[in-house]
């Protein structure tokens, strides 16, 4: 989640609007949930690929390992397909393989598309301008703080795993275990520890229910909300005229 922020903040994309941000990334999704698995999902998934590393720049290997575990994730759940429970146990599920590749299929389209929206676009400029609008900002406020205690988990982490590090914690097997164990504790104690800093640093603020953020102004450029649209329309464009000629032939 970091590295994700981070590549946000450096990305070319930072001074553009995150309305015509969200148009961009939002069709494209549309297109992974709603065009046929295939080709619609391989068309998507290319098209998306080919936005983030050549239109907006972001970095490939950034990209590629944001994307490892929410993918690892939905190949591990799509195995479930693969099988079926009936009266004798355990059998192999018909046209289970076909599902499974389905799902994989959109799945992998839907979270590249999101991580072109979250790698271009740092929370702080869309959670602000989401509390504006009426019936959002308690929405708002919950992700604001959700995210910032993530944020002070994962920092935690980082910090407790370098210091097992310099005092040679994963030298063996029975040291690294020894540090995953210590690690869970330490950060149990210094999550709790520091979320009741935060808890008291708003108190002391007066905070009421809703926190008052300046917000930077960044321009909406009438082209770029004009482009935004075309790769989702060219994924649909292109997926619609490869089923028309699978079906010719």
């Amino acid at each position: 989640m970091l590295a994700i922020d981070a590549a946000a903040y450096r990305s070319p994309w930072r001074r553009r609007h995150p309305a015509a941000k969200a148009v961009l990334a939002g069709a494209l999704l549309l297109c992974a949930l709603l065009l046929p698995p295939w080709p619609g999902a391989p068309v998507t998934a290319a098209i998306t690929l080919a936005v983030a590393l050549g239109w907006a720049r972001v970095p490939p290997r950034a990209f590629l390992r944001s994307a490892r575990a929410p993918l690892a994730f939905v190949v591990t759940g799509s195995l479930t397909f693969l099988v079926s429970v009936n009266a004798s146990g355990l059998a192999w599920a018909p046209g289970g393989a076909a599902r499974a590749g389905e799902v994989i299929g959109r799945c992998v389209a839907a979270v590249l598309a999101q991580l072109l929206f979250a790698m271009t676009t740092p929370l702080a400029d869309v959670l602000p301008r989401v509390a504006r609008r009426r019936g959002l900002s308690g929405l708002a406020e919950v992700a604001g703080l959700v995210y910032r205690m993530l944020s002070v988990v994962l920092e935690t982490v980082e910090a407790v795993r370098r210091a097992q590090a310099d005092r040679l914690g994963t030298l063996s097997w029975g040291a690294r275990w020894r540090s995953v164990t210590g690690l869970a504790a330490q950060v149990f104690v210094l999550s709790f520890d520091r979320a009741r800093r935060l808890e008291d640093g708003l108190s002391d603020r007066g905070y009421t229910g809703s926190l008052a953020v300046s917000v930077e102004p960044l321009p909406l450029s009438g082209r770029f909300l004009a482009l935004a649209p075309l790769p989702g329309l060219a994924a649909a464009g292109l997926t619609l005229a490869l089923t028309s000629a699978s079906a010719v032939t």
